[in-house]
């Protein structure tokens, strides 16, 4: 029962990868396409859904290596592939927080070289880690020669994934501290509006309570796909059966699917190039300064 459970687990994770690439391929699609946007903020939705396109390959290519064609070696490359895409996708999570933060922090400077600069070394720092963390399994960090060093994820080390849980746990306490911060800027700011005006209006409330919620809504979405996984491999038991690892990153990698949604197709510019490139209905008029990130 628990191995046909397993197996169906692992279905599932090979067709949420191949909706992962689809989806996410449309929006790398879309950004090259479009001249226009070239701003920081779809950089760095550029670079989210390239990550997440790569975790969907890395799930189907797993699936095939564990389930089809059995290789241990070919396997173990691709773990590190996955673990180096889902890296750079949480990577890129925290650098939009940070660009989020800083659109609202440093308004008046955000449109400048040094902007696009800072944005552009996040992310080479971010994907730069990220391939440091994959190749490790594959330079050797790996339980192939030892059983009892296994963790949840074969061929991880139980030391290996105890890093990369406590990196996780690290980014999003980041991201948390970062989000409560923009809170506090935008009802701050939303104050300040309504007091010029001599009184609080009830769309002043309106848009605030808005704004929150949308920000709760990315935070928690991103913490119920990741955390029960990250949490898993710290307390579970490498004999524990893999029905337990599979249930429990099965969110993770729906959270490919969730993000596109979440930081791209809710953006109007994208909606306008996706109506460009498929249907040519009409001629999108995007400018260089496109909807401030700080807009969730």
């Amino acid at each position: 029962g628990r191995q046909a459970s397993s197996s169906a687990l692992a279905w599932l994770s090979a067709g949420s990868g191949l909706a992962d690439v689809e989806i996410n391929a449309l929006v790398v699609a879309i950004i090259c396409y479009s001249p226009a946007l070239r701003t920081p903020m779809f950089v760095l939705v550029g670079s989210l859904a390239t990550a997440d396109l790569l975790a969907g390959l890395g799930l189907i290519l797993n699936f095939v290596f564990q389930y089809v064609i059995r290789s241990e070696t070919v396997s173990l490359l691709t773990v590190g592939f996955l673990v180096a895409s889902f890296a750079a996708s949480v990577s890129s999570l925290l650098a939009i927080t940070v660009d989020r933060y800083l659109s609202l922090y440093n308004a008046l400077t955000y449109y400048s070289e040094r902007t696009v600069l800072c944005i552009h070394t996040m992310l080479a720092g971010a994907w730069g880690v990220s391939l440091c963390l994959g190749l490790l399994p594959v330079l050797g960090w790996n339980c192939l020669h030892d059983r009892t060093s296994c963790s949840v994820v074969r061929p991880l080390t139980k030391s290996n994934v105890t890093l990369l849980s406590a990196s996780f746990f690290l980014i999003f306490l980041i991201m948390l501290h970062l989000y409560i911060e923009i809170c506090k800027i935008v009802c701050r700011h939303a104050h300040q509006i309504a007091l010029q005006q001599h009184f609080l209006t009830a769309s002043h409330y309106v848009t605030t309570k808005k704004g929150v919620s949308t920000l709760a809504i990315i935070l928690g979405t991103f913490g119920a796909s990741w955390l029960p996984f990250a949490i898993y491999c710290v307390v579970g038991d490498p004999d524990y059966p893999s029905v337990y690892t599979y249930a429990t990153l099965l969110p993770a990698t729906y959270n490919s699917m969730i993000n596109p949604i979440i930081y791209a197709y809710r953006n109007q510019e994208i909606q306008r190039s996706m109506w460009v490139l498929f249907c040519g209905c009409f001629q999108a008029k995007v400018s260089f300064r496109s909807r401030s990130p700080s807009d969730v």
